[in-house]
């Protein structure tokens, strides 16, 4: 049998990049400074370059950046913030953890983006932001739905967790809301050697509020709070590491749209599936390569019986998450994002595969939809 084909492969990347990080992490061990020092400062300014922001806060993770940027947005008690239906449980359980509701909105199933056409509806008295999610790479519409919050006074906050690097007309997602919030788990296009995130902001004031947040309100005074806050930072060792990986991102970027491409032809003919689509003006980094298919077990079976991994992200849609049964949302009231959980699977598409694993993986997934 072949040699099994995994999702991910951090040890193929580690091995060829193996001398830059370990000079890195040497750096970083003999300066004896591991918290906020001058790794994590010229990391957010690279960060903040890359992405075209004018401010970039390193913190914990990034679920911490989305809760972190909710804060500074004003978001509380009694608030309510819009997310899509469809996405990793982060993008609406921060909104609870800060006492608000997250108010469910259903997607557009080519995009598996959040659906503007469907926000409207969904403001009310009480709405304080918006949070799109840039998901598996793809970038939402992102003219639409500030034309949309900038009608209702709302705030907005990109989940541009799995979409670094990602544009819509020409600019980098993260920089358009008044907060962008980046993932560098191990898994991301551009993932460290553990947990760790970062907020975009083009607000000085708003990027010095953060900056207290994430030291437990401190301001000016080291053992002075201001406000309540938490202990989210991101560490020098980690930001030696993404330094290092941030300079391969561009490169990374380009072979998995070429990954992706590779994919798309051999597969386009298949019947019965669903590709990924790429929306105008956009260009997708493929964090996940997303199909659609209505046999999705048998289809999963029979890769894994080839040795190739394949996953679903994500099998229960938020509004049908148990910890949100409280709010009362029914099977049937968000279609496509339920639709979108029974159907999605994603193959290998990081930048180490070879094009002889990606045509086995598109046999394999040919051959398990036609038979």
């Amino acid at each position: 049998m072949s040699a099994p084909i995994p999702m991910l492969d951090l040890v193929a990347q580690f091995q060829s990049i193996q001398h830059e990080l370990r000079a890195a992490i040497e750096e970083v061990l003999r300066s004896g400074r591991f918290i906020l020092g001058p790794q994590v400062e010229a990391f957010e300014k690279e960060i903040a370059q890359t992405c075209r922001a004018a401010h970039a806060v390193g913190v914990a993770s990034g679920s911490d950046a989305l809760l972190l940027a909710l804060r500074a947005a004003g978001v509380g008690i009694g608030d309510e913030v819009i997310v899509p239906a469809f996405s990793y449980i982060a993008t609406a359980d921060t909104v609870s953890l800060l006492g608000a509701t997250p108010v469910f909105c259903d997607i557009s199933l080519d995009t598996f983006n959040l659906d503007p056409a469907q926000i409207e509806s969904r403001i009310t008295p009480r709405t304080k932001a918006i949070v799109p999610v840039h998901l598996f790479g793809q970038p939402a519409n992102l003219e639409r739905i500030l034309a949309i919050a900038g009608s209702a006074q709302l705030m907005v906050i990109e989940d541009a967790a799995q979409a670094i690097g990602a544009t819509f007309a020409g600019q980098p997602v993260g920089s358009f809301g008044d907060f962008g919030c980046l993932s560098f788990y191990p898994t991301k296009n551009l993932g460290a050697a553990g947990d760790g995130g970062m907020i975009l902001t083009s607000s000085y004031e708003a990027a010095a509020r953060l900056r207290s947040l994430r030291g437990h309100g401190t301001v000016a005074h080291k053992y002075i709070s201001e406000e309540q806050g938490w202990n989210s930072r991101l560490d020098e060792l980690q930001a030696a590491i993404l330094r290092v990986k941030l300079r391969h991102l561009a490169a990374w970027t380009a072979a998995r749209q070429s990954h992706a491409a590779h994919y798309d032809k051999y597969l386009r003919a298949v019947p019965g599936l669903t590709l990924p689509h790429v929306a105008p003006g956009s260009t997708h980094v493929y964090h996940q390569y997303t199909l659609r298919l209505a046999d999705r077990e048998r289809v999963q079976k029979h890769l894994a019986a080839e040795g190739i991994a394949s996953t679903v992200y994500y099998p229960v849609p938020l509004h049908l998450q148990p910890m949100f049964a409280h709010l009362g949302y029914q099977p049937g009231s968000m279609p496509h994002a339920e639709r979108a959980a029974l159907e999605v699977l994603s193959l290998p598409i990081y930048p180490e595969l070879t094009a002889e694993q990606i045509d086995r993986v598109a046999a394999a997934v040919a051959t398990a939809v036609v038979h």
